[in-house]
């Protein structure tokens, strides 16, 4: 019962994350901008997927948590601590995922304010260089009570809600689509790109594993490479998440 009351009360900050916002901002982009996002490190999003995005002159926001960097999953093989500085050197942005992988809602005021800081310590340790700047909730989870916190800590906070984010949005929830094979068809991801230009939108992707067969939380090397396609057949810039928040300041 306290198990089945603890993920009811989950479900409901989630929800008020969601839908009661610290505060609103205003999108300024002069065009519609995408972002590529990787969790989690698995090792096939650092090469085949670094390397699909810088062929097409891209980069991308890959949200890290410290505390797994080599730790391989039965989903896929991890990425390393080498792979974290390749990335930051190769011009892709290191996110925070917290340290340990744990949700949001699960974490008081102190112990998230330790996940951040033993993340920055971590990837600071590895490159001085490195500033993670933007921030992804693991599993997907928001957390009311945490996002005035996370909005003193980080320029954003990217969901796993569904969604174009344009005009007035909700930085410490922005919304997100799957570039996922079970999920992800090149039909949607043609139809998000139309919404983008439709409402001159910030269209976010996110993903883990890009390889063949994918895991049931990755895509397939085609279904990244249909993405990039697309946006460079429409001209629309593919950017970091701290570079589409700079134009969105514009």
């Amino acid at each position: 019962m306290n198990a089945m009351w603890s993920e009811a009360v989950v479900k409901v900050s989630h929800r008020l994350a969601m839908h009661l916002h610290v505060d609103r901002f205003q999108l300024r982009n002069a065009a519609p901008m995408v972002t590529f996002t990787f969790d989690d490190l698995p090792k096939s999003a650092v090469t085949t997927g670094a390397d699909l995005l810088e062929a097409h002159g891209a980069r991308g926001t890959y949200y890290v948590s410290g505390g797994l960097v080599g730790v391989s999953t039965p989903e896929w093989a991890a990425g390393d601590a080498d792979d974290v500085r390749a990335l930051h050197r190769r011009g892709h942005e290191i996110g925070c995922h917290t340290f340990s992988h744990q949700r949001a809602c699960d974490l008081n005021e102190a112990s998230l304010a330790d996940e951040i800081v033993r993340n920055r310590d971590y990837f600071r340790e590895l490159d001085p260089s490195i500033e993670i700047k933007t921030f992804a909730y693991p599993f997907g989870y928001g957390s009311f009570a945490r996002k005035p916190q996370l909005k003193s800590e980080f320029m954003t906070c990217r969901s796993i809600v569904p969604g174009v984010n344009s005009g007035s949005v909700d930085l410490q929830f922005l919304h997100a689509i799957p570039l996922i094979d079970g999920q992800m068809t090149r039909d949607r991801i043609e139809r998000a790109f139309d919404q983008a230009q439709a409402t001159n939108g910030w269209l976010i992707f996110y993903g883990h594993d890009v390889t063949e067969p994918p895991s049931p939380y990755g895509c397939s090397p085609d279904l990244l490479a249909h993405a990039l396609e697309a946006a460079a057949r429409r001209k629309i810039p593919a950017l970091t998440m701290a570079e589409a928040f700079r134009c969105a300041r514009a």
